[in-house]
């Protein structure tokens, strides 16, 4: 069975499994956390802190993960969440109104289709899917369970991210041709591991589900699953989804007309697949009008090279974040929390913002009130 019949299958089968609504009468959000580590780490800290909401119940494939995340949220609750390996075992439990899922990206579909086909209500990180496919097939599984299904694209709920966009909408930087996404990061080699057995505490068959069988190495494992085509995108799907999500929302297209790429995996001989550079083109059109945008993986940048930060000259540049050209200026988005605007052709300095936002409160204020048009990312 290959993978897509394998979803095919997963969704057919929902009937087998309870969908109903499981929302707390006293209003309190009864929450679940899957995935422990990176950003999962993150999870947990949200949700021990958002006013009436419990987390209940953790889950996590490795059992020192599992046995340390357990421990700081019974410091926090003044009581022991449940503990699962399985998050099918977990899904059973019907006290819970909702999961978040910070496991590695190939498993994001499949679990977020259980837990809407067990009445959960969703909140995944990015990217939600390992393909379009498995994209779709999380949306008709939204739709037919009436789930709430939130990404983790937490700049759509940034406040300057926000601001940004609508300025541009505005006219700001006038009629806005052309969109930047910037990934400049260094990353070290991973160079090569060995085959090796299971560490005591993993369960390696629950860690690969819908994957492909491989045998145990460490490059495989806790992150560096994110260079390997079997579980993750590379930095197109781990960092790009922002920037590339950013670009589109900024210029206000949907699919584009064409796409191209080129780029490959420099410098380091080990054992990454996921290209460490890349360069990515797409073209829209937008009632006959052409757009363009483009994508950028590289280690290296130079000095004064993106034009963002310009405002604080110790910063030569960002490594990380979107440039927008208009007919009357230009936009940058440094990072996920702020952005500056220079105007005309002498690029006097125009509006600017600094500030985040809360994309997890995003997610429990909608399970609260049902509607997907409250969710900034659904």
């Amino acid at each position: 069975m290959n993978r897509r019949t394998f979803f095919m299958s997963t969704a057919a089968m929902g009937s087998a499994l309870a969908a109903t609504t499981t929302k707390s009468a006293n209003d309190t959000v009864r929450i679940a956390s899957v995935g422990l580590r990176g950003r999962g780490k993150s999870h947990l800290q949200a949700f021990t802190t958002l006013p009436n909401v419990d987390l209940v119940a953790l889950c996590d494939v490795d059992q020192s993960v599992l046995n340390a995340a357990v421990e700081k949220v019974s410091a926090k609750r003044q009581k022991a969440p449940a503990a699962y390996t399985d998050l099918r075992k977990l899904l059973e439990d019907k006290s819970i109104d909702a999961i978040s899922i910070a496991t590695p990206n190939h498993q994001h579909t499949l679990q977020t289709i259980w837990a809407c086909q067990a009445g959960k209500d969703v909140y995944v990180e990015k990217p939600c899917s390992h393909n379009m496919f498995e994209a779709k097939q999380i949306v008709a599984a939204a739709r037919k369970y009436d789930r709430i299904v939130e990404q983790g694209s937490q700049s759509r709920s940034g406040v300057a991210i926000r601001e940004a966009v609508q300025k541009m909408n505005e006219g700001l930087i006038g009629d806005v041709y052309m969109a930047r996404g910037l990934c400049y990061k260094w990353r070290n080699t991973i160079g090569r591991a060995p085959e090796e057995p299971v560490p005591a505490g993993v369960d390696y068959d629950l860690w690969l589900g819908p994957a492909p069988k491989h045998a145990f190495t460490k490059n495989r494992f806790h992150y560096n699953w994110h260079w390997f085509w079997d579980y993750g995108n590379g930095d197109l799907g781990n960092q790009g989804i922002h920037e590339v999500d950013i670009a589109r929302w900024g210029l206000g297209v949907r699919y584009p007309t064409k796409v191209s790429a080129i780029g490959g995996h420099f410098m380091f001989d080990d054992d990454q697949e996921t290209p460490n550079t890349i360069n990515c083109s797409y073209e829209f059109d937008v009632n006959g009008k052409k757009k363009m945008m483009t994508f950028e993986v590289r280690h290296w940048m130079t000095n004064h090279e993106a034009a963002i930060s310009e405002f604080d000259k110790s910063v030569k540049s960002t490594t990380v974040g979107n440039i927008f050209y208009g007919s009357n200026g230009y936009l940058a988005i440094d990072g996920y929390t702020k952005y500056d605007s220079w105007i005309g052709k002498n690029q006097e300095p125009g509006p600017s913002r600094i500030g985040g936002g809360d994309h997890f409160a995003n997610f429990i204020d909608a399970v609260r009130s049902r509607r997907r048009q409250d969710l900034t990312a659904e």
